[in-house]
């Protein structure tokens, strides 16, 4: 074989082999993002009630603030244009936000994606992903697609993630998982556990950890430990206390050739302009965290001062969302509060009596304190179904209303 015949041999298998990875990865974004969501109901299929409190998903109910309202508006006349320069000035604004270099930080619509594509880079058939149980289990759907084992252990005492569990449990790691705080507990781990991690991870492996629900805490970043150098990737997004899960903008953090495995899995494409403008007039409003973090704490704590005059045990939750021990089924209890109107979050298996409850308004939390009153007196089963919207109303994304159906899930 002549030495151009060879490398046409090699040429086209290289190509065949992008190609199948790219098609791998495409229909993996496009066709199943919706199963990626792990959500309790098919969101695509259903909707709320007029009136209903909807504390399920973790959505922060202020919305995007004043400014970046504004800041959406005003671009939307150039809608017809890709505007890379905004995701470069976003990507530079956030990066000196973070304290971080440019190179440093990728932009995203939102933080799902690059979660579900560390774990196609990071994870395959002899390489593990390790997360958390309970934890948030979209790394863990995102596992089918490359192959790889899960592995999940409990989480300690304290709630934390057992990190000489995780570690003794998958000596063939690609990836561990380390949300905090976590979801659903909304419980932190404390960075020397992190730290440990990185120190002790078998070579190659990367750890993840998800910083989605941090500014809602008192928890330490891992942000040194990319700055140190480690193999480490931090998600950060504007879906939680910046009130922009609908919105989508979202970013990894990580050494510059971490963050370029991330490429061939769908990295570097185009973000919605809104979001950009969004994002980055809600960098420059330097209260915005503070004082919704304050507003959240408020509503937290005194719905677990109701919580415990009941009797009641949850989570020591930081976040904006916490577990609570029915002490029931909680099927049975989630079914009970739909059919008040009152919407709140799934059921993870591990704690088959655990409802996750996300903290909204005073206003929403009280709701949620009326109705749960009224279902734990009532041992009463009640099956609850949410109405399903039809075919012709759920063309192109839209409801009949012209609400934008979404994939994205908490």
């Amino acid at each position: 074989m002549s030495a151009d015949r060879a490398l046409l041999k090699g040429s086209r298998r290289s190509f065949l082999q992008w190609s199948a990875a790219a098609a791998a990865a495409s229909a993996f974004h496009i066709v199943n993002e919706p199963m990626l969501a792990a959500a309790a109901v098919d969101r695509d299929m259903q909707h709320f009630p007029p009136g209903s409190v909807v504390i399920n998903a973790n959505e922060n109910p202020l919305g995007p603030c004043v400014e970046a309202r504004s800041a959406m508006a005003d671009i939307i006349p150039q809608g017809g244009r890709y505007c890379w320069w905004l995701k470069d000035e976003l990507t530079k604004q956030f990066a000196e936000a973070l304290g971080m270099k440019p190179e440093n930080v990728a932009v995203f619509p939102g933080s799902s994606e690059p979660l579900h594509f560390s774990v196609l880079a990071f994870t395959s058939p002899t390489r593990s992903y390790v997360t958390a149980d309970p934890g948030y289990e979209s790394g863990m759907n995102a596992s089918k697609f490359s192959g790889a084992r899960v592995v999940k252990t409990a989480l300690t005492k304290s709630f934390a993630h057992d990190i000489p569990a995780m570690l003794a449990a998958a000596p063939d790691a690609g990836l561990f998982y380390v949300c905090t705080p976590n979801n659903p507990t909304g419980t932190v781990t404390p960075h020397s556990a992190i730290e440990e991690l990185v120190a002790k991870k078998p070579k190659d492996s990367v750890v993840l950890v998800d910083e989605a629900y941090i500014h809602f805490s008192e928890a330490t970043t891992a942000l040194d430990l990319v700055n140190a150098g480690q193999d480490v990737i931090v998600l950060r997004t504007f879906s939680k206390i910046y009130g922009m899960a609908g919105i989508r903008c979202g970013a990894a953090i990580a050494r510059p050739d971490l963050l370029q495995k991330l490429v061939p899995h769908g990295g570097g494409s185009a973000m919605p302009i809104t979001a950009l403008a969004a994002a980055s007039a809600s960098l420059k409003h330097t209260s915005l965290v503070p004082d919704r973090k304050r507003i959240n704490t408020e509503n937290r704590e005194k719905t677990f001062d109701w919580l415990k005059s009941q009797g009641y045990s949850f989570t020591p939750s930081q976040a904006n969302f916490f577990m609570l021990d029915a002490k029931r089924p909680a099927k049975e209890v989630i079914d009970a509060m739909a059919a008040r109107k009152v919407f709140i979050g799934r059921i993870w298996p591990v704690w088959p009596t655990h409802l996750r409850i996300t903290v909204g308004t005073q206003a929403e939390m009280d709701a949620f304190q009326t109705a749960f009153a009224a279902v734990m007196k009532n041992s009463a089963s009640v099956s609850y179904a949410l109405p399903t919207r039809s075919f012709e109303s759920r063309r192109d994304g839209l409801l009949a209303d012209g609400t934008l159906l979404t994939p994205y899930s908490s």
